[in-house]
């Protein structure tokens, strides 16, 4: 593992299993994880740690990620962070409202190996 990460990954994910198995693969591959467990503790995060890029999931309690987006992007400080939508919402109409919303990406979990989703954050930061 390298000394300094790779980048700084706030993931918000509900579902502590899942949330667990992205935050191993995300560490293993060099990169500094922060985990929220609902909206509104990942909004609160992301205006505390500034991370390098969001994975968000849109089935959350407290605030759904669609509002933790929009609220993301109308916050000055930190609306340049992209946004990954991590999902199982599959739904053209949740896709297109994600992307259309500030997403940069919008993965279906079920589509998407944890080695994938890594490989997409990569691509999204240019590493």
């Amino acid at each position: 593992m390298a000394d300094t990460p790779l980048a700084h990954i706030l993931l918000v994910e509900d579902d502590t299993f899942l949330g667990n198995i992205y935050k191993t693969k995300f560490e293993m591959e060099g990169f500094k994880v922060s985990v929220a467990e609902d909206g509104e503790a990942g909004f609160d995060a992301a205006g505390k740690v500034k991370p390098d890029l969001i994975l968000l999931d849109i089935l959350l309690p407290k605030m759904d990620g669609f509002a933790v987006l929009k609220k993301l992007k109308e916050t000055d400080a930190i609306k340049d962070i992209p946004v990954i939508l991590l999902t199982n919402l599959g739904q053209k109409d949740d896709v297109e409202k994600g992307l259309e919303s500030g997403a940069v990406d919008y993965l279906i979990k079920a589509h998407f190996k944890p080695s994938e989703t890594v490989a997409k954050v990569k691509k999204v930061l240019g590493l």
